[in-house]
């Protein structure tokens, strides 16, 4: 499996973001506040992920890319947990990582945090409820 982060993995679309603000489901794993979506349209890339860390938290852009960073890193390491094992999917899992702590927590804390999330959403997938 491809540990890369590609743009086509990335959720930028307004519409997309939108979608899955207003139907998605959440649940809530400190640090972070995890919604995700699922679409019925196959792709390359069955997971799209949105990383957002809040201006209000962090005042300075230094500290809010650092957090993102450390994110995209634990979740480029990991991701292998939640894609299938064949290389296209039938679904596409739209996902928001929100995350709502003060302080920036060290990446292995973040690590630890990012795969909890990841095997939720897949026994989620497993159990048909994503």
């Amino acid at each position: 499996m491809n540990q890369g982060f590609k743009k086509e993995e990335r959720l930028h679309s307004k519409k997309r973001i939108g979608e899955l603000f207003s139907e998605g489901e959440s649940f809530f794993i400190y640090p972070f506040k995890v919604v995700y979506h699922t679409l019925p349209e196959p792709s390359d890339y069955p997971v799209q992920l949105l990383i957002s860390v809040s201006k209000n938290k962090f005042k300075q852009a230094v500290k809010r890319n650092r957090v993102k960073r450390l994110i995209r890193e634990a979740y480029r390491k990991n991701k292998s947990i939640l894609y299938p094992p064949s290389n296209r999917a039938e679904d596409t899992l739209l996902t928001g990582l929100i995350y709502v702590a003060d302080t920036i927590m060290d990446y292995h804390q973040i690590e630890k945090k990012i795969i909890l999330i990841l095997q939720r959403l897949k026994k989620r997938d497993e159990k048909g409820n994503r």
